[in-house]
């Protein structure tokens, strides 16, 4: 049986979630949150062979809350879920940690076997999205900038569009202000944006928020 752990602030997903694996003999939900923090409390129990991992969580985002995995539960398989497109946060996922990525709009039957093939400790692309990710990763990338910043970088930039403040991306990350500072002169510098303002501008853009 494999015990999966559902991460998502929806608490419509989270129920339909576990609805459609009862037709299932070998998955279940076995346990649920809506926080990072409420999550990782409860991982630190043991007892579970997957994360279901939503990229776009109130608070903390799915990334950051990937990363914290990583640390903590290095062999735990992580299935990033997100109703944003492949193409835009698969590889930054990947190269986070993640052991597969899937859209929510993606059919009940592939998300299943996503989840066994992760769980399996396989890794999981939609068939669409694989080849492009194994292009960007042998350097034929012609994805928009954004796609391009490194994950760190990526993760400061979700927290800057959140209004979070340098001081508090420091605390949160372990990093100095300074450094924060640093990699948010990098990230207006490859997104080719010249303050906040203009950034929250390209983020919806190119939709990255709503």
């Amino acid at each position: 049986m494999i015990r999966a752990f559902v991460l998502d602030d929806h608490t419509i997903f989270r129920s339909g979630l576990k609805r459609l694996l009862l037709d299932e003999s070998d998955v279940r939900i076995t346990g649920e949150a809506r926080g990072g923090t409420e999550a990782i409390e409860a991982l630190r129990g043991g007892g579970f062979d997957i994360v279901l991992l939503d990229i776009n969580l109130e608070g903390r985002s799915g990334l950051e809350v990937l990363a914290t995995l990583r640390r903590e539960f290095p062999a735990l398989p992580v299935l990033m879920l997100s109703m944003y497109p492949e193409e835009q946060y698969a590889l930054v996922a990947m190269k986070a940690g993640a052991s597969g990525y899937l859209a929510k709009d993606a059919e009940p039957e592939e998300l299943i076997a996503a989840i066994r093939s992760v769980a399996a400790g396989g890794s999981y692309l939609s068939a669409r999205v694989a080849p492009h990710v194994q292009d960007q990763l042998k350097g034929l990338d012609d994805r928009p900038p954004h796609q391009r910043l490194t994950v760190r970088e990526h993760q400061i930039m979700l927290m800057l569009l959140k209004g979070t403040s340098p001081t508090e991306i420091g605390e949160e990350m372990m990093i100095s202000v300074k450094t924060v500072s640093a990699h948010r002169t990098h990230i207006l510098e490859k997104l080719g944006v010249s303050g906040t303002a203009e950034l929250v501008l390209y983020a919806v853009r190119q939709g990255i928020i709503h």
